[in-house]
């Protein structure tokens, strides 16, 4: 007998089909980010507020779907002070949205949401230095440096004096 699936699964399956017509993926991305910011809007107007229930209760208070609450709770989940077990839950499990707000605000910019993280409630949140204090710390954690090219005859990094092919770049 097929196991059946989860509500994350169903979600995926639904969210990210590539065989769906392109069209119709699009249209249902725009009509989810448009769900997922008025669910936003609401979170952050009470930005303390520790919201609990379970998905089915959560989606009646933001008056969306299952399915939509199921992409909302994968989504912030990497955000939340206390991860959901987003992978197994049903409709009677009980979640919460209580959300770190500079990792929540860092994630939407990770995630190039910029229709989440330039909300006008973060403005009661964060103040402009702030927030442009975490847009520039989120952009530079996923910058990579790389080291200078040590060159044979450059002197040794290690600090000895010799130059680098007589000392560490030996073979």
């Amino acid at each position: 007998m097929a196991k059946k699936k989860t509500l994350l699964e169903k979600w995926r399956t639904k969210a990210y089909d590539e065989k769906a017509d392109k069209e119709k993926l699009q249209k249902f991305w725009i009509t989810y980010f448009q769900k997922e910011q008025e669910i936003y809007k609401q979170l952050l107007a009470n930005p303390d507020e520790e919201v609990k229930g379970t998905v089915k209760e959560l989606a009646d208070k933001y008056k969306v779907d299952v399915m939509t609450m199921v992409g909302f709770l994968d989504g912030i989940n990497d955000s939340l002070k206390e991860a959901n077990p987003i992978e197994t839950m049903e409709e009677e499990t009980e979640v919460n949205l209580i959300y770190d707000k500079e990792l929540l605000y860092k994630n939407m910019i990770a995630a190039e949401a910029d229709w989440l993280y330039e909300l006008e409630e973060w403005n009661t949140i964060f103040d402009a230095d702030k927030k442009k204090a975490l847009y520039k710390e989120q952009k530079s954690s996923t910058t990579i440096v790389k080291d200078a090219k040590i060159y044979p005859n450059d002197p040794c990094p290690c600090g000895s004096g010799k130059k680098y092919k007589k000392c560490c770049g030996k073979n």
